[in-house]
């Protein structure tokens, strides 16, 4: 029997915008491999519109982080799952073994609370860590790596897509309520930071730990939030009189296309204003295509990044 065949849970099963929007493949990449490769196979709910089963998410999530290794789709797209986690485990043999390696202690009692959907308490658990650690280093000692370990368990098939959902929004919560206590210098302290991510960058976790430690440092933050296209983070770094235009970068979006926006974006600033990126993209690796980009590695190196711009605009 064909996956069209059968009957769907369509409730649960993610039609193929959310599909897009969960793996990063196109609603036109996504139609033109079940033509040409009879893969992914939905099925169709009571209105006819394709539905996809978790299983060819998943494949489809591992065929998407080998796209952007450089592999083909005529390569990928038919290959088994086996053969895709293969592949993935040689292109990044440190990914490959996460399958097999404990999770830190640390991390059960959150990991627990979000598989046994106790969400309020894991936004307690949340809360606490950020108070009993202090902010920044709640969020690079745990935040941050329990923010990659439910993006592993999510990506191997582990945790369902509103889980991983409800994961990102309870971070979101905790951290804005941790900006809430943070004293605000008595006057204006630049760098003025413009905080944002490039059109088709969903992913908004990474930028809202960014501008907490932003916040944390001092610094003047105004969020966009995601998605905000060029010319609008233009227009918004006038307006806000930034100093700075801060990026998360994830590698749900093609690298081209963060080359693109990076370079688009670098040619439309005024050149005093300098871009800091961070985040997973595999572009941010290719300095050289980007000479006056700013490249934050880590959370922690935003305050050297201040310490920096602060010593070289004094006054």
């Amino acid at each position: 029997m064909s996956t069209a065949e059968l009957t769907p849970p369509t409730a649960v099963w993610p039609g193929i915008a959310a599909v897009e929007r969960e793996t990063g493949i196109s609603k036109d990449s996504l139609r033109i491999w079940e033509r040409r490769y009879a893969f992914p196979q939905p099925a169709r709910d009571a209105g006819g519109e394709r539905v996809y089963p978790p299983e060819q998410v998943l494949k489809l999530r591992l065929i998407k982080r080998l796209l952007d290794r450089g592999y083909r789709a005529g390569r990928l797209v038919p290959a088994s799952l086996d053969s895709l986690q293969a592949l993935l485990a040689e292109a990044q043999p440190a990914l490959g073994a996460m399958a097999a390696t404990p999770a830190r202690d640390d991390f059960a009692p959150f990991i627990e609370a979000l598989r046994s959907h106790q969400f309020e308490e894991l936004r307690r658990l949340l809360v606490q860590t950020l108070v009993r650690m202090g902010l920044g280093p709640g969020i690079e000692q745990l935040i941050a790596p329990l923010t990659g370990e439910v993006g592993e368990l999510w990506m191997r098939g582990e945790l369902q897509i509103f889980e991983e959902h409800v994961f990102s929004e309870s971070v979101q919560a905790a951290l804005r309520q941790a900006m809430q206590a943070v004293p605000r210098p008595a006057q204006e302290q630049k760098p003025r930071v413009l905080l944002s991510t490039l059109p088709g960058e969903q992913h908004g976790l990474g930028l809202t730990m960014a501008e907490a430690m932003f916040v944390l440092e001092g610094s003047q933050c105004l969020s966009l939030g995601v998605q905000t296209p060029v010319r609008d983070l233009v227009l918004a770094a006038a307006a806000h009189r930034a100093d700075v235009v801060a990026l998360s970068c994830s590698a749900f979006v093609g690298p081209s296309a963060v080359a693109a926006g990076l370079a688009e974006l670098r040619q439309a600033l005024p050149a005093e204003i300098e871009i800091w990126a961070g985040g997973s993209s595999p572009a941010l690796q290719r300095r050289s295509a980007h000479p006056s980009l700013r490249h934050v590695v880590r959370l922690g190196q935003i305050a050297e990044e201040l310490a920096r711009w602060r010593a070289s605009h004094p006054g």
